[in-house]
């Protein structure tokens, strides 16, 4: 009998182009594997679920890894000395995380064996976006493999211009439109959402959602079809562990006393909430000791305490209407905010909601200080980045210092998002903008608290924001088949428990900039999204109110420790004579004032420093290089060369003329030695320039006629004053 297997391929037509699906023939090793071919635009996902449980663990062991691979563009890497792919490039984090978060929900999460997903990127065709692709793969391989997933899901991506929808956008239709969302789950539910917009309305955003789970629709259908021409395939049970007898006795311990640890007092900072929590798990473990209970049994018992005290919060909610801190449902936690905290940097702000607290400081650059992209889906430049950091004190724990990881930049990413309508065009403002928001408490979406600190930092740098950006993260209350729900505004430690949700939304007083969805439901109905909508943007209302208390519109001058960029242009013809042979002449101009040069090919010139001096002497330097001489002009020109004919005499870098013999002097001159030698610094005009652009000069027109030939009557004397050239 052969090993090959069976080579089964689907096809349907999908927003006007062809969604292949192929497998059988790829990856057969793998628990699953799918070929999906959008375009010409292929991604190949595999499943593998390891064969041994990790006991030890209390979480669910999920790998999702999104591979870019640089053939898959016809490219090899720019660095000379390494062409294997590296690290991953900041858009195949962002890629994986946005698929990881459309997937994980579905998982059963008592599941303790890995389970890997992988998504290689094998062919791009620069128009059809390649991460909604690795979705539909993700969800075709889990859907078909024995993993217990409770699929299938789809994924789409939806731009808008004109204030027409359009269903998977091409790069040229994304960047034209107001409008970049990407939604995945059913036709019914919505499982996870990444958007940026351009200041649009609640409304439009909910009609745009709305819209993507009708094209979602067909992606389902076509997953469960292809599903129908399988074997049936049994899924793995995840068994649950047999009840112990103190189980029982536990519940009933906690179901007379859990309340009273949360509600029976004021506790409206983490700390004291924490605090309560230990105080449970004491009572508790004084209870269980006073049963007699092992000590293994004990420390099981334990563990169970953090996802018991996360379902009493959620009940108190859905229930009573009741938080744990004392707030309302849609009531924001004490909000502070300070701008321009550092003395020497270009900007700074520090932004507090509650004990969730954030540094963001701007440094303003060159354009050539613009990050260079490198990757599949094309290279670019980057003139505005927001790092985000979350170092490990900002939660009361120790930890390794060892970069940023997949979570600091998805939070540095969507802020970014956020920010990036409301930034000025570089004709406005050429300079080069990186904000670091330092995270140095954290309970309860640091991220959108980096938004808040990152838009008043730029202002109180001078940054010429259209409008002031907040962001703010709205919660969720459910019950198991979510028949009960309640949407909460601003959630915190205790609220993020399974039924809940993640919806951070940013915008101005005018609109939505981002949203980012993720859940640890099956999936979120119309209404909610609906709620969730209104009561962010009610809550962006109020923190942008407290923002403009603190600084109301940019500042009117920059740091006096921020770099001045003077642009100008300059004919493009003339930038190789600024850059010089090898790029000398630059070179020489930047190591003499200390400036930093920017030519780009249509002609325009920025100069950036520091110092005014040093960009004046930079920028008179550049113009004259450009210059060009017109008749008229007087020039301190330095003797070059010396002919019997006359002298040549440098009045331009790179332009010298020629002072004929005759127009020397008004007297007779014999020889041109007598009147000037070679490095002469000496006045010239400029009387000439011919068609071909020679430019002659005459020393004697800048010079008084002596009075013994003030009446004398020149001789007829016809010159020629190219003899020689």
């Amino acid at each position: 009998m052969s090993d090959k297997q069976k080579v089964f391929a689907f096809e349907i037509e999908w927003a006007g182009r062809k969604l292949a699906v192929e497998t059988g023939k790829m990856a057969n090793q793998a628990d699953s594997s799918f070929r999906v071919q959008y375009g010409d635009t292929v991604v190949l996902a595999t499943v593998v679920r390891s064969k041994n449980m990790r006991a030890e663990i209390d979480y669910f062991p999920l790998m999702v890894d999104y591979e870019e691979k640089l053939y898959a563009a016809g490219k090899i890497k720019g660095s000379r000395f390494i062409k294997r792919e590296g690290r991953p490039t900041d858009e195949a984090v962002l890629n994986g995380r946005m698929i990881d978060r459309a997937i994980r929900p579905l998982f059963n999460d008592k599941d303790r064996n890995d389970i890997q997903v992988i998504l290689s990127v094998l062919s791009v065709d620069q128009e059809n976006v390649p991460a909604v692709v690795g979705l539909i793969a993700a969800s075709l391989a889990l859907s078909t493999s024995q993993i217990n997933w409770a699929g299938p899901i789809g994924g789409v991506r939806i731009g808008r211009i004109d204030n027409n929808f359009i269903v998977n956008p091409t790069y040229e239709e994304r960047e034209n439109g107001d409008l970049d969302l990407v939604v995945a789950g059913t036709a019914e539910k919505v499982i996870m959402i990444e958007a940026g917009a351009e200041e649009i309305s609640e409304e439009d955003m909910f009609k745009a959602i709305e819209f993507a789970k009708t094209q979602i629709a067909p992606v389902v259908e076509f997953i469960n079809k292809i599903k129908e021409q399988f074997p049936v395939v049994e899924k793995i049970e995840i068994l649950e562990k047999e009840k112990q007898e103190w189980e029982p006795v536990l519940e009933k311990f906690l179901a007379e006393n859990l309340n009273k640890y949360l509600f029976d007092k004021s506790l409206a900072t983490k700390s004291k909430r924490k605090q309560q929590v230990e105080e449970l798990k004491k009572a508790t473990e004084n209870f269980l000791q006073s049963k007699n209970l092992e000590e293994d049994e004990i420390k099981t018992a334990l563990k169970k305490i953090d996802k018991k005290t996360e379902a009493a919060v959620s009940e108190a909610i859905l229930n009573e209407k009741k938080r744990v801190d004392g707030r309302a449902i849609n009531e924001i936690r004490k909000l502070e905010a300070e701008v321009g905290i550092l003395p020497r940097t270009h900007g700074s702000a520090l932004f507090d909601r509650g004990q969730t607290q954030s540094l963001s400081v701007v440094t303003l650059g060159g354009p050539g200080d613009e990050q260079i992209l490198e990757g599949i889906e094309g290279d670019s430049t980057k003139r505005y980045m927001h790092h985000y950091n979350f170092p490990p004190f900002s939660v009361g724990e120790t930890g390794f210092m060892r970069g940023p990881g997949r979570r600091d930049i998805g939070h540095g990413a969507l802020a970014e998002k956020a920010l990036w309508p409301v930034l000025p065009n570089k004709e406005e403002f050429p300079y080069t903008i990186r904000v670091v928001s330092e995270t140095l408490s954290s309970n309860g979406s640091s991220s959108m608290a980096s938004v808040c600190g990152s838009s008043l930092s730029l202002m109180d740098a001078g940054v010429p924001l259209k409008k002031a950006v907040a962001g703010i993260a709205i919660g969720l209350a459910s019950n198991e088949d979510m028949s009960k729900w309640q949407v909460i505004t601003d959630i915190q430690d205790l609220e993020d428990g399974k039924g809940g949700m993640d919806f951070k939304v940013a915008g101005t007083k005018d609109g939505i900039t981002a949203i980012q969805l993720d859940t640890k439901t099956g999936g979120l109905n119309s209404e909610i999204i609906r709620e969730a909508l209104k009561q962010g943007g009610e809550a962006l209302k109020n923190i942008l109110e407290v923002m403009k208390s603190a600084i109301p519109e940019t500042r009117k001058e920059m740091s006096p420790y921020a770099p001045r960029i003077i642009s100008f242009k300059i004919n493009p013809d003339k930038i190789r004579s600024v850059i010089g042979p090898g790029g000398k002449m630059i070179n020489q101009i930047i190591d003499e004032t200390g400036v930093s040069i920017d030519i780009e090919d249509d002609g325009m010139v920025f100069v950036c420093s520091t110092d005014q001096e040093s960009s004046k002497k930079a920028i008179d330097w550049i113009k004259d290089i450009v210059r060009e001489a017109k008749v008229g002009e007087t020039f301190q020109g330095t003797v070059v060369k010396i002919m019997d004919f006359g002298a040549f005499v440098n009045i331009l870098p790179n332009q010298d003329g020629m002072v004929h013999i005759s127009e020397l002097a008004h007297n007779r001159v014999e020889k041109v030695g007598d009147v000037v030698k070679i490095g002469d610094v000496i006045p010239v005009k400029v009387i000439e320039i011919d068609n071909m652009g020679r430019v002659n000069l005459s020393l004697k027109a800048t010079q008084p006629i002596p009075d013994n030939l003030k009446n004398s009557k020149p001789a007829f004397k016809k010159n020629n004053f190219n003899n020689g050239r």
